[in-house]
């Protein structure tokens, strides 16, 4: 017992940091940190992660419908969870694709709802869905993840921690966290009062849409505070909610001059599937 103990103590401690150490010459294990092995070593995990994309028996679907749940109703869990994935799994981003599986089905089942809400034929539908899912979702999603990244990287890395970084899949993951209540609100609930409602020329019909839109891109820009400000390298992450200034600025401007976000969205739906 005496030796197991003392083996025990002069184990090398090990940092649980939610980052990617990209200075540090030597990690926890032993191993070499060079920039080469950082490449190396993310390149491994992006290999694994596409590997697993088409092995729907490995994935985990219940634990990614469960963080889809409780990004509703209490996102800080879900990046509790992600502290812990860095801690079990020594990476920070998903290793399963449940989820980007899951949120694809969402964008297709939804698309589909809004092209039969908007009577879009079989064709004009089929290509609504390829804009969706390309451009909306992954276009997007690719340039502001990657504006993140570079961002959080560049001015909010705290100067003491300059060892660590933020992985660009865990930028890409806070973008799809944010963007699944986006995606439920705008193109799944906004679905039962476009016709009858939102889509009314009157009053009543853009102050229901634009406050449908003010809750969504709100949920977006607050799901993607509190990706960021879970990380504590990181400083000054409050500055990601000053966006909400200007879109409550915007909303008010959209009610005082009858601007209608959805009429115009569906305008320009319509005009992309032509």
């Amino acid at each position: 017992l005496l030796q197991i103990t003392c083996k025990r103590s002069f184990l090398p401690s090990r940092k649980m940091l939610p980052s990617t150490s990209v200075n540090s010459p030597v990690q926890g294990n032993g191993v070499l940190n060079t920039r080469d092995a950082a490449r190396h070593t993310a390149g491994a995990k992006r290999y694994k992660y596409l590997r697993r994309l088409f092995r729907f028996r490995q994935m985990d679907f219940e634990f990614a419908a469960w963080q889809m749940l409780y990004l509703f109703t209490s996102p800080q869990r879900v990046y509790r969870n992600f502290h812990y994935r860095k801690q079990t799994k020594d990476q920070w981003a998903r290793d399963d694709p449940a989820f980007l599986v899951l949120l694809s089905i969402w964008l297709c089942v939804s698309t589909i709802g809004f092209g039969f809400v908007l009577d879009m034929g079989f064709f004009e539908t089929i290509k609504l869905l390829l804009w969706v899912v390309f451009i909306d979702c992954v276009g997007v999603g690719l340039l502001i993840s990657t504006l993140m990244w570079f961002i959080s990287n560049k001015y909010l890395v705290k100067r003491q921690s300059r060892d660590y970084d933020v992985e660009w899949g865990y930028a890409f993951d806070v973008h799809l966290n944010a963007f699944y209540p986006l995606l439920v609100i705008l193109h799944f609930i906004q679905l039962f009062f476009i016709n009858h409602v939102i889509l009314t020329d009157t009053f009543i019909g853009y102050l229901v849409g634009n406050t449908l839109w003010l809750v969504a891109v709100g949920y977006y820009i607050y799901v993607t505070f509190l990706g960021y400000s879970a990380l504590p390298f990181l400083k000054n992450t409050v500055i990601l909610l000053y966006p909400f200034a200007p879109l409550i600025l915007l909303y008010g401007l959209s009610l005082a001059l009858g601007w209608n976000f959805t009429h115009t969205l569906c305008s320009f739906y319509k005009y992309r599937v032509k």
